[in-house]
């Protein structure tokens, strides 16, 4: 699944590198990081590969069991997980005999390395799925993460991954069009697409991707730090561009002796990026104190700590010999929703407690206007409890 090389201007740094074109070569400055949650998406992403080649008839059912046991004995697996690469497997294969449908040549490659270093130089990266039939191809990619949901429109690496298996298919097959699919199952199942031709395909990475990406392999180019494109940069926290945009806001806050809400709006608006700067500043601080290099003004003191048990089993039998009954020791608690879908799987407890689950309404948040949730609106609540 990993790669032991990793390409300078990969197709899942493309948001970055496109729109900030010298953040890649100013990130190589900083070592390649994991997280938990990177570590869980891979191990997602081998659980689905597996189950999918499984479902398609490429592994034996002892091969694949085999195999998923091995997976199984791994930190993050999971019922969830195996839903989700159950749920991957099914779409793949449905998707795949929709395609022999009407091309009986048609066929599925799982986890290709795509080549687009045609128009990025040394650019590769790795497709999650790929479907090839007469006239039309579908990329479609797995998404583990529940925290924000990914957009197949405009998406920027999905284009790369359709980039390169176009230059790998396009002499088996006659292409015009081109799907690109976002399966992100633990956000409700929801699946993203978008649609491109060919051509607006090859213009786009003629005339954007092949200047933009000579920019970014010299670490040319203008810097563009935004809240989306630093998100993920590895030099976020000691990048200057981002340091001067975040700080010019201050000098142009509005000269006035009272602000309007106008006024307020439209600094939250360029001020996204604020809160999480402030907090990669305290982390780089923090984490150069704890490595014993001074910084002038700051210092690392203990932080708060909560009393504990230093074994549990020994105050249960102190409490006892003192006479109290055990049972007042313990309380019952019920574990969270979110754990039983783990535990057991979502849609196994979704059949199991039906409408048991509730989902409140949420609290009312302040999202800026191009938010695609609905607009909450006070009046129609109050109408809402008033029928009730």
């Amino acid at each position: 699944m990993s790669m032991a090389k990793h390409a300078l201007l990969s197709a899942s740094g493309a948001h970055r590198w496109l729109e900030c074109t010298p953040s890649a070569q100013l990130e190589l400055q900083f070592p390649q990081s994991t997280s938990e949650y990177a570590e869980e998406g891979t191990a997602a992403h081998e659980l689905c590969e597996l189950t999918a080649r499984y479902w398609l008839g490429e592994i034996s059912e002892a091969e694949y069991e085999n195999q998923r046991d091995e997976l199984a004995k791994g930190k993050y697996y999971n019922a969830e997980m195996q839903e989700c690469a159950n749920d991957y497997a099914k779409f793949v294969a449905e998707k795949t005999a929709a395609a022999r449908e009407t091309c009986e040549d048609a066929f599925t490659a799982l986890e290709v390395r795509v080549d687009f270093s045609k128009y990025v130089k040394d650019g590769f990266g790795t497709g999650d799925c790929i479907i090839v039939s007469d006239n039309a191809l579908e990329i479609i990619d797995f998404k583990y993460g529940k925290g924000v949901r990914v957009e197949a429109a405009g998406n920027p690496q999905m284009k790369l991954y359709a980039l390169g298996a176009y230059l790998e298919y396009n002499t088996l097959f006659d292409i015009d069009s081109i799907r690109m699919t976002i399966f992100q199952p633990r956000l409700s199942g929801v699946q993203s697409s978008d649609e491109i031709t060919v051509k607006e395909l090859l213009e786009w990475a003629e005339k954007y991707v092949k200047p933009r990406a000579k920019l970014a392999y010299k670490g040319e180019g203008e810097f563009a730090p935004s809240e989306e494109v630093c998100k993920f940069c590895r030099a976020k926290a000691q990048c200057k561009a981002r340091a001067d945009k975040n700080l010019k806001l201050f000098d142009e806050a509005p000269d006035v002796l009272l602000l309007t809400p106008e006024d307020a709006g439209k600094i939250l608006e360029q001020a996204g990026d604020i809160q999480s700067w402030l907090a990669d500043l305290e982390s780089l601080v923090s984490s150069t104190l704890l490595a014993g290099q001074p910084v002038e003004g700051w210092k690392m003191v203990e932080g708060r700590s909560n009393r504990r048990f230093a074994d549990e089993l020994k105050v249960v039998d102190a409490m006892k010999a003192a006479g109290y009954d055990e049972s007042l020791l313990y309380e019952r608690k019920l574990i969270t929703l979110t754990q039983m879908e783990k535990d057991f799987g979502k849609k196994a407890v979704a059949e199991t407690l039906g409408e048991l689950i509730v989902k409140p309404q949420g609290k009312p948040t302040l999202a800026p206007a191009k938010d695609k949730r609905p607009e909450f609106r006070p009046e129609e609540q109050l109408l809402a409890e008033f029928d009730k």
